[in-house]
């Protein structure tokens, strides 16, 4: 058995690689057949004509439409971000919490938010928001508040997960030097729980910009709205090829973002700042998940 073998995988044998090798290959010939069957198709409706792509070339093409629509993507993701992380960083807190009254409604709040579908959170702050506050825009409220209530939740139990990774010795050992519990939080277990649980935050933070696209539903006017809707509005026939632009500049910033995770998660392996295992992100939804709704503090925080 190689290096390379663990407790969940062994190296396969030669007869294993040959099927392997086998269905790798089947799968690319499937591919590319599908591949090569769009082609045709697109081509056959003319897709591929230079007068539908030609206005990707002009200047005002990018800077009257989608580099605006991809300031209100970032606008929205970054809003989002800020707010879910404070929103995940105080429940997340208030779950390790020794007072039942601050754990039990944080516990509460969390798992409600995570979960309700986000589409029906949005859907809910869009239509709620006028009778509140009046007649005006509140796309990007509703859109914001949305990523940030869904995101923030998961991000406290990523929060929650980070500190209760930092071995308990480090807490005692906190305690045996007279530090007390406010000092242990946060001079010993957030600092290491930081670096242990950023990879899982980067993740998060990942599908909450790909969770901006849902404003389209609202008619926010972010990249996906640019690129189904107004672009196509003003290029008539060009809806697939705007499509596929847009879909290659959302694909070219998730990259760069999991690039950045994957970094991140290296980084944090390696790092001799913590003595905590990186935290893995939680699932979606809390009910039934492991560890979740833990109704008891931690002892020693």
């Amino acid at each position: 058995m190689s290096s390379q073998a663990s407790v969940l995988f062994d190296v396969p044998g030669p007869r294993a690689r040959l099927r392997n090798n086998i269905l790798t290959l089947l799968t690319v010939v499937g591919i590319l057949a599908v591949a090569y069957f769009v082609y045709v198709k697109f081509d056959e409706k003319g897709q591929w004509s230079a007068i539908l792509w030609r206005h990707f070339l002009e200047a005002k093409t990018w800077t009257d439409f989608i580099i605006p629509g991809l300031i209100g993507t970032l606008k929205a993701a970054a809003l989002g971000s800020v707010c879910a992380l404070v929103f995940g960083a105080v429940f997340g807190l208030a779950r390790l919490s020794d007072h039942w009254w601050i754990r039990v409604p944080a516990g509460a709040v969390v798992e409600f938010f995570r979960a309700i579908p986000l589409l029906l959170l949005i859907f809910f702050l869009f239509f709620l928001a006028p009778s509140v506050f009046g007649g005006g825009d509140y796309t990007l409220l509703a859109l914001v508040t949305g990523l940030t209530l869904y995101n923030g939740s998961v991000l406290a139990e990523v929060v929650r997960a980070g500190v209760l990774a930092v071995p308990k010795g480090q807490s005692e050992a906190a305690y045996a030097i007279g530090l007390r519990k406010s000092g242990v939080l946060w001079l010993i277990l957030i600092p290491q729980a930081v670096t242990a649980m950023m990879p899982a935050i980067v993740s998060q933070l990942v599908v909450l910009l790909k969770d901006t696209a849902l404003g389209y539903i609202i008619a926010y006017q972010d990249l996906l709205n640019m690129g189904f809707v107004i672009l196509p509005a003003n290029y008539f026939g060009t809806r697939v090829s705007s499509a596929i632009v847009i879909a290659v500049v959302y694909i070219g910033l998730n990259m760069a973002l999991s690039a950045l995770a994957t970094w991140l998660e290296k980084r944090s392996r390696r790092s001799s700042k913590t003595s905590a295992k990186p935290v893995a992100p939680p699932s979606a939804t809390g009910v039934g998940a492991p560890g979740a709704g833990v109704a008891g503090g931690t002892p020693g925080i």
